[in-house]
């Protein structure tokens, strides 16, 4: 009898110590630390007006530039304006890593991309500046359906771009076209570009058609 009793106590120690060892380090965690809401805020971020990436997609061949479709300014503002209601009556919503209906990623590039015609699922940011999609202009004259473009950064969640559509205010402001972090497609006022230093630049797509 002795005997069982000192095997059970052994044996009721090792399950109490086991236990303590295994659960010790996660008290401290939250009780959500491994929810799928968690797991997605940390692999899917997005960020209120900023970008993306898209970076496995490549540049595009010289071939694909060359055989991009060309476009009106006025079709571009129309197929922009699809991803203002296109999810059931809202916003097509942000993403970098997927990809819409349409086959367009559903960050600022690839928003801009499917406005443009581009090949699917859309050259990035920095492509869309440095890889002949677009070629520089004066901020002073741009036109509806032209882009303007933050690509000179090594973050992709410090680039972005915008499709303009009109002046306001004097030309302090202007109307705008994005795919836009926590928001999704939104049609909104900027001054992108019209502040010295702050990175932007204006771009025209090299195959619009007017």
């Amino acid at each position: 009898m002795k005997h069982i009793r000192r095997s059970t106590v052994a044996a009721l120690a090792a399950a109490v110590l086991g236990s303590l060892v295994l659960t010790g380090p996660a008290v401290a965690l939250p009780a959500d630390a491994l929810s799928p809401a968690a797991v997605s805020e940390v692999t899917d971020p997005v960020l209120d007006t900023e970008d993306e990436g898209g970076e496995a997609l490549d540049a595009g061949s010289e071939t694909e530039r060359a055989a991009a479709a060309k476009i009106t300014r006025a079709e571009e503002i129309r197929r922009a304006r699809v991803w203002l209601t296109d999810n059931a009556g809202k916003a097509v919503p942000y993403s970098q890593k997927k990809t819409w209906k349409d086959g367009y990623r559903q960050d600022c590039s690839g928003f801009a991309s499917m406005a443009l015609k581009l090949p699917k699922s859309g050259p990035n940011t920095v492509s869309l500046k440095n890889d002949g999609w677009t070629r520089p202009i004066a901020m002073k004259d741009l036109r509806q359906g032209d882009l303007v473009i933050k690509a000179n950064s090594n973050d992709p969640n410090h680039r972005h771009v915008v499709i303009f559509d009109g002046w306001v205010d004097g030309k302090r402001a202007y109307k705008s076209y994005e795919q836009a972090g926590k928001v999704g497609t939104r049609h909104a006022t900027h001054s992108y570009g019209l502040k010295s230093g702050d990175g932007y630049h204006a771009y025209r797509p090299v195959n619009l058609a007017d």
